[in-house]
């Protein structure tokens, strides 16, 4: 059975197929019985909780609340928009009817065809338009401004190619929407935002991420500016792992949102917005894991530490269970979670293969032997090495592992990056490079044109425009017409 645990695809074999079997070998999710959408299963949610637990302290830090809007939204709402509509309009799931009744055979149920909405709803794809529709009523004066709320909800985007947790038609995510009184403001929003992502995945998810801009292609519908964290993943590809949108004040035009200014003159509000997903799932296991199963960072690891009892009889066990009991208690009050199993229904072998599977950190394991001598094996995940630690010791040493796992983790998959970033000058040279994955920088003429031309020859889009690191201007690899800056440029997720 313990090799059946571990029956993995490798990932030098198959990547893609490395993916799926882990996320259902590992008891993260499954596909559900609606097709494109998925269930998360207890372990994969509890991953989720922590995520979702962390950012929402990060977000109250920095002065945000949290509310919650309707699911359903008016399909005239999506059409006072124009470049928000065009941009999810293929995306859209509609409401039309309001009740079903039965069949006349009797066999099942239909739509009442007398029960038709007299206004479509939408099920939302993001929720800029009824909550702007709904800021409305909220703003009168400058007085009633900073709004920061953030909603923690699903979405629905349909979707014709899925992959469990990268990319679902149904799927769990944050949205922040503010409103400002000033441009200035709502620019500084939005970056500080970016700035919270880039911190949750970096210190947290221990994922090494570049921050930027999104070319005008890849903007978000309706934005004047997107700015993007992009993180590589193990096969060379990138993920888009956050997103934060200056809105200018296209929404609040669209919705008429006006106030008085200090001036006592009207003014339309200034907006952002922002999100991730359980897209980070998907970038947490990609990011991190190996051929033996999940490699979870220590701070988002729903179980930091499993303590596992190798016996012989009912008596040693008894006597494993009083030392451990003291060695848990004192654990748990340093804050690290811990889980003692000590069923029996369940071969040791068994428990070794399924936990490292599901990526608990570190491993404690405890046998007649180590009762004598006062000792534990220790084994961390990252690295599978083992050593023989005294209990007296054991507390210190699991916090120190914890730590080290983290910074190591995050070490390795920085190396990988860097290992993997290429800067390129010519056309033919990208065209040879973007073959063996990772990140390329490359001048750009900052055309749609030359953007396009890129995508459709190589299937590698532009990632985002670094907001930090080399700016040095140059010429376009592909017209030769000048360039501000180096670009980053990969094939993605």
């Amino acid at each position: 059975m313990a090799k059946e645990l571990k029956d993995l695809t490798k990932r030098s074999e198959n990547y893609s197929q490395w993916y799926n079997d882990l996320v259902i070998k590992a008891d993260l999710a499954e596909q559900s019985a609606v097709r494109g959408c998925m269930v998360i299963k207890p372990y994969g949610y509890a991953i989720w909780e922590k995520m979702q637990r962390q950012l929402d302290d990060m977000f109250k830090e920095t002065g945000h609340v949290n509310a919650y809007f309707p699911l359903l939204i008016p399909k005239s709402f999506l059409s006072r928009e124009a470049e928000h509509v065009e941009g999810f309009a293929k995306e859209c799931a509609v409401v039309t009817h309001h009740r079903l009744k039965n069949g006349p055979d009797g066999k099942g149920v239909v739509v009442d065809p007398e029960a038709r909405l007299e206004e479509e709803l939408i099920i939302r794809p993001t929720s800029e338009t009824i909550i702007w529709n709904t800021y409305r009523n909220w703003i009168n004066s400058y007085r009633d401004l900073p709004i920061l709320i953030n909603q923690w909800a699903n979405v629905m985007r349909w979707e014709m190619r899925t992959r469990l947790f990268l990319r679902t038609a149904e799927f769990l995510w944050q949205e922040g929407h503010t409103a400002h009184a000033t441009k200035a403001e709502a620019e500084e929003e939005a970056v500080r935002m970016l700035n919270v992502y880039a911190e949750f995945a970096e210190k947290y998810m221990a994922m090494p991420v570049v921050k930027g801009i999104k070319s005008e292609n890849e903007r978000f519908a309706g934005a004047l500016e997107t700015y993007t964290i992009e993180a590589m993943m193990q096969d060379g590809k990138a993920l888009q792992s956050g997103t934060s949108h200056f809105l200018g004040q296209n929404f609040a035009k669209a919705f008429d949102v006006q106030f008085v200014n200090k001036e006592n003159k009207l003014e339309y509000v200034w907006a952002t917005s922002w999100g991730v997903s359980t897209r980070l799932m998907g970038a947490l296991i990609m990011t991190h894991s190996d051929d033996n199963g999940l490699v979870l960072p220590p701070s988002l690891a729903p179980v930091q530490v499993v303590i596992v009892p190798v016996y012989k009889n009912g008596e040693q066990l008894a006597q494993i269970n009083g030392k451990v009991a003291g060695i848990v208690s004192r654990l748990k009050a340093l804050g690290v979670s811990v889980n003692y199993d000590n069923a029996d229904n369940k071969r040791p072998g068994f428990k070794f293969a399924d936990y490292e599977l599901k990526g608990v950190p570190v491993r404690l394991v405890m046998g007649g032997r180590d009762l004598e001598n006062n000792t534990m094996e220790v084994m961390r995940r990252d690295t599978l090495q083992k050593e023989t630690v005294s209990c007296d010791g054991i507390e210190a040493c699991v916090q120190r592992l914890l730590e080290e796992i983290q910074q190591n983790i995050y070490r390795k998959a920085l190396d990988l990056r860097n290992s993997r970033t290429m800067t390129v000058d010519s056309y033919d040279e990208f065209k040879e490079k973007i073959e063996e994955g990772g990140f390329i920088l490359a001048h750009w003429d900052g055309t749609a044109g030359t953007e396009e031309k890129i995508k459709e020859e190589t299937k590698a889009t532009i990632r985002c425009i670094p907001l930090e690191g080399d700016r040095t201007p140059g010429v376009c690899m592909v017209t030769g017409k000048p360039s501000a800056q180096r670009v980053i440029f990969a094939r993605s997720y």
